[in-house]
């Protein structure tokens, strides 16, 4: 009899545990179009709960505070972007600058994409908060370091090489100030021209 009471209780919670699951991705989602569309300042947690379509209680038992949202939301998506460019890696091509082109054209693809509007909004907050600065530079840094592991990954560089790192390194850094650039104009032209050269400087150091 007790097995039965607890094979209920744990159907009962299923479902629930479903259903939490589910309003947790929604205001994490809301969070960063938010951010993207608002800012920092135009983005309140009653704002993200009725995108979401939820309560502002709701959202706070999931996320007590306005810091922990927002850092959470930016995290939750930075983590979709570097499950999506994972999958993605099977259809590039076999080594060599085909191979190569295509993984900037990709690390360039998200620095321009709403991920990144909703981080920079989230970054420059943080260089007036001084409640959300320490949060943010830690979670700055761990997506800093896994999106570097995740491009050595698919360019499949060897980092003992001399320069390797470091261009590597400049391909991120490369491709966050053409996101920079497409904040406010349609930078495509350049932004292709500028690819292209980088792919072949990349490619002759990866090569070397």
């Amino acid at each position: 009899m007790g097995v039965v009471r607890a094979a209920s209780a744990d159907a009962d919670r299923s479902p629930k545990q479903d259903r939490s699951r589910a309003t947790r991705r929604r205001l994490l989602e809301a969070a960063v179009a938010c951010l993207a569309e608002r800012g920092w300042s135009g983005s309140t947690v009653a704002v993200v709960a009725e995108r979401a379509g939820v309560t502002r209680g709701a959202a706070q038992h999931h996320f007590p505070t306005r810091e922990d949202l927002f850092t959470a939301a930016v995290e939750h998506v930075a983590e979709e972007w570097l499950t999506t460019i994972r999958r993605r890696e099977r259809p590039l091509a076999p080594s060599g600058p085909d191979r190569t082109r295509a993984v900037v054209e990709l690390l360039v693809e998200v620095f321009t994409g709403e991920l990144f509007r909703a981080a920079l909004h989230l970054w420059v907050a943080a260089a007036d908060e001084p409640g959300l600065r320490p949060r943010v530079a830690a979670l700055e840094g761990r997506i800093g370091r896994e999106a570097h592991r995740v491009a050595v990954e698919l360019l499949e560089a060897d980092e003992s090489a001399p320069g390797v790192r470091e261009t590597v390194q400049g391909t991120l850094d490369m491709a966050r100030g053409l996101g920079l650039a497409t904040l406010l104009r349609d930078d495509t032209a350049r932004r292709t021209a500028v690819v292209a050269q980088w792919s072949r400087v990349l490619q002759a150091t990866l090569r070397a």
